[in-house]
């Protein structure tokens, strides 16, 4: 028998995915006498009758004879609960709609839902949605095309605009896209549908290229049968006041009975357990903690439902589940290497990430590695103090591993100075904030390899105000540019080091240092006044050639009169040694 295909939506914020997938749902409900719609898990069941029913004439037109049951939408939007419906060598998405504001264009999360559709070589359609925000937009009756075509020729002329811009910045991701009545070759263009979730337009046309779409190019992939054993995928796990933990899960392929033993994936080894019930929500309800739930003895693929099972609280989001028929062994195995395959990738340097799901974590793993961010270790869950330890031991070795992201999870409650701690429910926000914070402690660490170097001055020795020639020589000095620092190696305009600035006073006080324009007393060693240094000598800070090519390697951060300091520099030094410094 052939399943429904499985539907997932995706895009950015307030682009109108939910919208959509409402209005999906309200034309399903408004055909409810031609077989209305059926809702479980998370999940809307849109039957064959209903979508012939809003599609009507559409589908003769295009010569379309449908043969699947339906269309089965997941109502998780977003790219994390994407990639919870997992099962082996791919996602259980069939086909997803990435919503787009027509006038908005593509997005932070959009880019990210793109990508994450390609990593996992998903065939998708694009909704180019609130076409009824267009300036001069106005309702009209038909198909959608009658719609278009009958608008004043300035706001045709703004809609093909806008619809042509949003193709073209699909094109420069490296993939072709066409309007879906001008698509020519859909093995290679993807169908754009420019709807209004608001109006309804668009819908019976985004419809009707969905189940085609399925029915051609994926009919062999939904061939499942009411023999063979269950198969499915965690979709969440939650816990229900007076039962206890249970599993939504998605049934992709043949069916779960109650009283069936199941094999659960787990991050550890798998477990063994039986399903001790089988629920589905009443008719047009949502899954969520008051939906009225219906007591059933089997369930078949495509479909969702929540699953009551024994000693299930290791088992997370995006889990296999298995109805075991044959030798446990071989499930438990089988159930293994899927594991394996869902696993995240870790190298022996890098950050720490966090997730409150699998499908979360390797939505956030996907496009960290894209980044080039390396991921050290990754775990599902909050931030406890076992991963900031972990953390804490990582800094030791690289300051930038002391790092720990955390993905739709409340922030950490333990806090350690020598570990960054981020988290946020949006994963561009999430990878921004960390790249933002990357750029301030590299700059801090680049200040704090400054501070610790010779800082370039210049200074003048004052003319009659030599208060001691020698042991050490006190003379008075002015600052001419930049800061002068007690410690200072000075040289003279011949390059040679002469002495070191032992001791400054001003008003009678020591000093640390003292800024441009100022005039102290300087204690300097090893030097006799009228012999080594003389009144109104030029003296600069002795920089060494590898603290001069520090200097180069960090210039952004010095004041141009630093800089103009350290080429007078790099002039005196390279009349005995060219290269000096280069």
């Amino acid at each position: 028998m052939i399943r429904q295909p499985i539907v997932t939506i995706m895009g950015h914020v307030d682009h109108g995915k939910t919208s959509i997938l409402d209005t999906i749902r309200g034309s399903g409900v408004a055909a409810r006498e031609a077989g209305g719609i059926t809702q479980a898990i998370g999940a809307s069941i849109i039957p064959l009758s209903t979508i012939k029913k809003v599609c009507g004439a559409l589908l003769e037109t295009v010569g379309i004879t449908l043969t699947i049951p339906g269309l089965l939408f997941i109502d998780t939007p977003g790219h994390a609960a994407f990639t919870n419906l997992r099962k082996r060598g791919g996602n259980l998405a069939d086909i997803a709609i990435l919503v787009v504001d027509i006038m908005d264009g593509l997005k932070p999360q959009t880019l990210e839902s793109i990508e994450v559709l390609k990593s996992y070589k998903t065939p998708f359609v694009i909704v180019a949605n609130k076409i009824d925000t267009i300036q001069g937009w106005t309702e009209k009756d038909g198909p959608l095309l009658a719609k278009i075509n009958g608008q004043d020729p300035a706001v045709l002329a703004r809609f093909e605009t806008k619809l042509y811009e949003l193709i073209g910045a699909i094109y420069e991701l490296g993939l072709q896209a066409e309007r879906f009545d001008r698509v020519s070759d859909y093995t290679s263009q993807i169908a754009v549908i420019p709807t209004s979730a608001r109006t309804g337009a668009g819908i019976p046309e985004l419809l009707m290229t969905l189940a085609g779409l399925a029915q051609r190019f994926l009919e062999k992939n939904l061939i499942t049968s009411t023999d063979e054993p269950g198969k499915g995928t965690i979709l969440e796990i939650k816990e229900q006041k007076g039962i206890g933990k249970v599993m939504d899960v998605i049934v992709y392929a043949g069916k779960i009975r109650r009283g069936d033993t199941i094999v659960v994936g787990t991050v550890g080894e798998p477990l063994v357990t039986k399903v001790k019930g089988l629920f589905e929500p009443g008719p047009l309800q949502e899954m969520r903690e008051k939906a009225k739930f219906n007591t059933i003895t089997e369930v078949h693929a495509s479909t969702g439902v929540r699953i009551l099972a024994n000693d299930i609280e290791e088992a997370v989001a995006g889990m296999p589940v298995v109805v075991v028929k044959t030798a446990l062994d071989e499930v438990k195995e089988s159930i293994k290497a899927q594991v394996q395959d869902i696993l995240i990738e870790t190298s022996s340097s890098g950050i720490s990430i966090k997730a409150d799901s699998l499908g979360s974590l390797e939505a956030l793993s996907v496009l960290l590695k894209q980044q080039n961010i390396p991921i050290r270790r990754a775990t599902i869950g909050p931030i406890t103090k076992k991963d900031i330890a972990d953390a804490e031991v990582a800094a030791e070795k690289d300051v930038f591993d002391g790092v720990i992201l955390g993905f739709n999870i409340p922030p950490a409650r333990v806090v350690s100075e020598s570990v960054k701690t981020l988290t946020n429910s949006v994963i561009y926000k999430l990878i921004e904030e960390y790249e933002k914070w990357k750029e301030q402690k590299r700059t801090e660490i680049q200040l704090a390899e400054l501070d610790k170097i010779t800082k370039p001055c210049k200074i003048k020795l004052l003319k009659g105000y030599v208060f001691r020639q020698n042991n050490p020589a006190i003379v008075g000095v002015e600052v001419l540019a930049g800061t002068l620092f007690a410690n200072t190696p000075l040289m003279n305009k011949d390059g040679i080091q002469l002495t070191t600035m032992k001791g400054i006073q001003h008003d009678q006080k020591n000093i640390e240092k003292a800024e441009k324009g100022k005039q102290v007393a300087a204690s300097l060693p090893n030097v006799t006044v009228g012999r080594q240094i003389h009144e109104e000598d030029i003296l600069y800070s002795a920089i060494s050639e590898s603290e001069f090519r520090t200097y180069k390697e960090f210039k952004k951060y010095l004041e141009e009169e630093e800089k103009e300091i350290l080429k007078e520099i790099a002039e005196i030094m390279r009349k005995e040694n060219p290269v000096w410094g280069i």
